[in-house]
């Protein structure tokens, strides 16, 4: 069977021929057969040419795990041929997983202390290959015996391996510490490119190798300032560019060494000058060195001009018609821009000009760095780029650059009209991309403009009578509408162009948002509740609006439903409290977050109950507001017309919207007096007062973003707790793409409400909330499990961590 089996070259060819896979199989599994045989029968003079005839199959992906224990025989073996295939079947079907590796050690070590660079040079290979941990334990002193050899072959071999051995047992550095000293005054390029790779992997896991070799930056800095001014052998060079792999390798070594340390960064400052200014960038090669020049000069403690250098290095790169090298002088400069944001301003408008690319991740990178250069002084210029692009950067970016551009408004906005057009220009252009809060967050600015009333009117009307598929857009237009119609009428805005507009045009155009296919349910009841609010407005006959009202009465969307029911009771029976009830809402401030309300909400309650009551600010939905996934902070209308309630019926309409509790109890019947008649109306139980607030808790805290639980337990529901993640972010970079998630053990339910966003604006900005609902009927002790994500100055993020010391009055 041996003899009928094929060579090498002939098997090569029969599988070339081979016309089909099946075909190519049958030639295989026959020649496996004869290879079996052959090792069976233990054929000493052809071992190593079957072997390798398995190995080629092994590279085909073919099974050869039957030719491990033939390779240890080879290797044993005191041919050489033999050893070659030996050691080549080792390193490819030979792993730390298998517990036969261990097998070759004394081989190996027998081969490196016999004397032959041949020989050695293939145990070297090996153990640098496939050596495990505990191969490095026990071969390291023949490595570092190697290291001083006579043979530049053996010796370049033997610090690669000693590489290995350290990136596996990082506890070996102390005996290649003495070598590498010794190594790099070697002059033989290989030798010196390995050393240095010895070095850095020794300074990255031993601080004592660090603060060792701190000694020789001047070294080091001299090899480098060789190879830059006078070059090295034509055999190293790269395109025009002297030996660039070792100068990358020193360069890192030398971001390493110069690492929060004075002395260390003054030694090479000179030196990366010289490098920034004498390399040639119009190869890659050159790049490549400027590039590791760049990243040295801002890891170490420059000088700030030669920091200035470095960011014009990546702003020429911004000009570089290799789109790699665009992308990574972008995401670098991205990383600077909090640290040297002076210097990166200056680039701005290359910056702007990437956002046109058609390369996906290079826009994306783009309109990451845009934004996070947007500032005070170019806001107006900034926006008015952004929103260009805005109009035509693919849907995918569609979301992330309109949320920028309103993080940006927020913080940086010169004025509120400026504020609110840049808002406007954004639900007009990418509505439906918008953030979840940004409605709200219109509306909260609009409502405190009180000199910008009738302008925001106007220009959302007209927005709207030209566009209505724009749902964020229609929304906070149909309030608009509601609440400050008799100034869309009167035609007085200087600001704005003459506009007449007659009532039966608004209501008509309030009943195509409602008939529209477009429209949400939530679009729906902004505009039912504007039409409601308009009965009050307009001076015309109401019987259109009671019509609109009469029909969504019967509506199958409940929400609807229940406010057109309401509606048309306040028109059939309480007619008389409908202007009071319907009147506008009061000017409203930015509130704090919500983490606080529910505090806020008792304080003002006791309050109430011992003084007369005053028109208050609470978190509740204003009437006929209730949709949305963002509850807006403005104060309830109907609170300014009773004066003469008591703080029961107040907490009555603070829950207006609120089902009944199991345990609460039904007030007693009242008299029918206008204040009490509203009551009746809403017919709500009476809610006991809330009790002490629970103390927060910080969670988390990693470079600037924070993670506080606050908690309430409502009194209805003992077992129920609602806890508010709040998540703030006073670092100088904005927090993206934030994912916070949350399990809890078996014996509880967790329901998890939506974000406000997935945005944490830097620097103190307005925080993300999110709302948890925990039912704990065992009132057992409450643990949760959190795991975030998100993207912050340009890397990904996940932490996953576990809360444990929750306060006892959560579950107790």
């Amino acid at each position: 069977m041996v003899a009928s089996s094929l060579k090498l070259q002939e098997l090569i060819q029969e599988i070339r021929e081979a016309k089909t896979q099946a075909q190519e199989r049958e030639v295989i599994q026959k020649e496996c057969a004869h290879i079996r045989a052959s090792f069976r029968d233990g054929d000493p003079l052809h071992s190593h040419r079957q072997l390798a005839k398995l190995l080629y199959a092994h590279m085909l992906g073919y099974p050869a795990h039957f030719g491990q224990m033939e390779c240890l025989k080879l290797i044993a073996s005191p041919r050489f041929t033999d050893k070659r295939v030996g050691y080549l079947g080792a390193m490819l079907l030979l792993d730390e997983r298998q517990d036969a590796h261990l097998l070759i050690t004394n081989s190996i070590k027998n081969d490196l202390s016999q004397g032959i660079e041949a020989v050695q040079g293939l145990a070297l290979c090996t153990l640098s290959t496939m050596g495990s941990a505990e191969m490095c334990r026990d071969l390291a002193p023949e490595v570092e015996k190697l290291l001083l050899q006579p043979s530049a072959y053996v010796r370049k071999k033997a610090v690669l391996t000693a590489v290995h051995m350290i990136r596996k047992v990082p506890e070996l550095s102390d005996i290649f510490l003495p070598p590498c000293a010794q190594l790099l005054h070697e002059r033989h390029h290989g030798i010196l490119l390995g050393t240095v790779t010895l070095i850095t992997e020794l300074c990255e896991r031993s601080p004592a190798a660090l603060k060792h070799f701190r000694k020789v930056v001047p070294q080091l800095v001299h090899t480098l300032r060789t190879l830059v001014m006078t070059g090295c052998s034509t055999e190293h060079s790269v395109s025009g560019v002297s030996d660039p792999f070792l100068q990358v390798q020193i360069l890192r070594l030398l971001r390493i060494l110069g690492r929060n340390h004075e002395e260390s960064s003054e030694t090479m400052n000179d030196l990366l000058a010289q490098v920034a200014t004498n390399t040639d960038a119009s190869r890659n090669a050159g790049s490549a060195v400027l590039f590791e020049t760049v990243l040295t000069i801002m890891d170490i403690r420059s000088a700030a001009g030669l920091r200035v250098l470095a960011v014009n290095i990546l702003g020429r790169f911004l000009l570089n018609s290799d789109r790699n090298i665009r992308y990574v002088a972008l995401t670098s400069l991205l990383k600077l821009v909090q640290s040297d944001h002076s210097a990166v301003q200056r680039h701005r408008p290359t910056v702007v000009e990437c956002l046109r690319e058609p390369d996906a991740s290079l826009s994306r990178r783009a309109l990451e760095l845009s934004l996070a250069l947007v500032n005070s002084s170019n806001v107006r210029t900034m926006t008015q780029e952004l929103q260009g692009f805005l109009e035509s950067c693919p849907p995918d970016l569609r979301a992330d650059c309109a949320s920028g551009i309103l993080l940006a408004a927020e913080r940086f906005a010169p004025t509120k009209r400026w504020h609110i057009d840049t808002i406007l220009r954004v639900l007009t252009t990418a509505g439906t991309y918008v953030r979840d809060d940004a409605v709200a967050n219109l509306i909260q600015l609009i409502g405190g403009a009180q000199e910008l009333h009738a302008y925001s009117v106007r220009r959302l009307y007209s927005a709207l009578a030209e566009d209505i598929s724009q749902q964020p857009l229609v929304q906070v237009a149909a309030w608009c509408i509601g609440e400050y119609g008799d100034l869309l009428l009167e035609g007085t805005c200087e600001e704005t162009e003459p506009l007449q507009v007659e009532e039966d045009v608004v209501l008509a155009l309030l009943e195509r948002v409602l008939q529209s296919h477009m429209s949400l349910p939530a679009t729906r009841g902004y505009a039912l509740t504007a039409l409601m609010k308009l009965s009050t407005r307009l001076h015309g006959d109401n019987n259109r609006i009671c019509q609109v009202m009469s029909i969504y009465g019967s509506c199958q969307d409940v929400e609807l439903q229940q406010r057109a029911v309401e509606y048309n009771a306040l028109f059939r029976k309480y007619d008389h409290l409908r202007a009071a009830v319907l009147e506008k809402m009061p000017l409203v401030e930015r509130g704090g977050p919500q983490v606080n309300e529910a505090a806020k909400e008792s304080k003002e309650v006791a309050q109430l109950s011992e003084a007369a009551p005053v028109p208050t600010e609470t978190q509740v939905r204003g009437p006929g507001y209730p949709w949305g996934k963002s509850m807006v902070q403005l104060p309830y209308p109907a609170l300014t017309l009773l004066p003469s309630l008591q703080a029961s019926k107040l907490l009555d309409l603070l829950d207006l919207l609120d089902g009944p509790s199991e345990n609460a109890q039904h007030p007693p019947p009242l008299d029918p007096t206008p204040g009490d008649t509203l009551i009746h109306l809403l017919d709500l139980p009476c809610t006991p007062l809330p009790s002490a607030p629970i103390p927060n808790l910080k969670v988390f805290e990693r470079e600037g973003l924070q993670l506080t639980l606050s908690f309430v337990r409502p009194p209805g529901t003992p077992t129920l707790l609602l806890i508010t993640v709040t998540a703030t972010n006073t670092s100088g970079g904005d927090v993206t793409h934030f994912i916070c998630q949350v399990a809890v053990p078996k014996s509880f339910q967790l329901q998890l409400q939506a974000p406000s966003g997935d945005t944490v604006p830097a620097q103190g900005g307005l925080p993300m909330t999110q709302l948890l609902r925990i039912l704990n009927p065992n009132k057992a002790p409450l643990r949760l499990k959190l795991r975030l994500t998100y993207d912050h100055f340009g890397q990904s993020v996940q932490e996953i961590f576990e809360v444990n010391n929750l306060p006892v009055e959560t579950w107790q």
